[in-house]
């Protein structure tokens, strides 16, 4: 059977969890100055009103290459501490670096006969 003792731990984990993420936010609430004028409590403060539909289709293709420099620039980040430890991986450690860079390198060249890093 088992105890609260063991459970200690992960409740106190839990907690300051908690107790971090929610009282910044509570004391903003009751420290911070709280001064409302029209401007400020308009939709936007950028000095005119909205126009047109808040539905309007955007092209799929900012996001395609958002995360596409997002992708390329994670692995690119991961390949730092590969490089920094190549010595001691060996050749195995290397060959299989030398097949992600090869796998990176083919979806770069894929997506770029597809046109996804066009920009018209």
């Amino acid at each position: 059977m088992m105890s609260i003792d063991q459970y200690l731990p992960v409740l106190l984990f839990i907690l300051i969890g908690i107790v971090t993420g929610v009282a910044p936010q509570i004391i903003g609430y009751i420290l911070g100055p709280n001064r409302p004028y029209q401007a400020k409590n308009s939709a936007y403060e950028c000095g005119f009103e909205a126009f047109g539909d808040a539905r309007m289709k955007f092209d799929v293709r900012y996001y395609l290459i958002a995360i596409l420099f997002i992708l390329f620039d994670l692995e690119t980040a991961l390949l730092f501490p590969w490089a920094a430890s190549l010595k001691d991986l060996g050749m195995v450690g290397f060959l299989v670096g030398l097949e992600i860079v090869t796998i990176l390198t083919i979806g770069f060249v894929y997506m770029w006969i597809k046109g996804a890093l066009d920009w018209e």
